[in-house]
């Protein structure tokens, strides 16, 4: 699998050296203390990791058909993440901007929206509860 993973997500490894490639888009989500009004102290991933890296090469390969690309990528953590913790991170690269920006936003609301990747948060109370998914509608391309 070359899509989801357990390990840390090093950024400063992500950057290609593609000389047709004129802009470079890099979306990373981030674990974040908050959600919905409750402090968050922690996330962990879970999915059915065979088909979630499927799905999310179906998605890039989708994603080369609609967008002119010299690099696109997606990389999902799994387990257990802390607040400031990278959980996602995808980068485009094509030979103008636009085209970068767009691909890389249908791939993220594609990936949260269609793969089979799970959320739950713990937060400070002790509590803890799955994500309900995906609710803050977005625009695909």
């Amino acid at each position: 699998m070359k899509h989801i993973t357990n390990l840390h997500i090093d950024i400063q490894k992500i950057l290609p050296s593609i000389p047709k490639m004129g802009g470079f888009v890099m979306f990373t989500g981030i674990v974040r203390d908050t959600n919905e009004g409750k402090t968050v102290t922690h996330l962990e991933y879970e999915a059915y990791s065979e088909l979630a890296d499927k799905m999310i090469s179906t998605i890039i390969e989708e994603t080369k058909e609609k967008w002119e690309l010299q690099y696109v990528n997606c990389v999902h953590r799994l387990g257990n993440l802390n607040v400031g913790d990278i959980a996602v991170i995808v980068t485009t690269g094509s030979m103008h901007r636009d085209e970068a920006y767009k691909a890389n936003r249908y791939i993220i609301d594609r990936v949260k929206h269609d793969v089979p990747i799970w959320k739950k948060e713990y937060y400070i109370d002790g509590s803890s509860e799955w994500s309900k998914g995906c609710v803050h509608e977005t625009e695909q391309s």
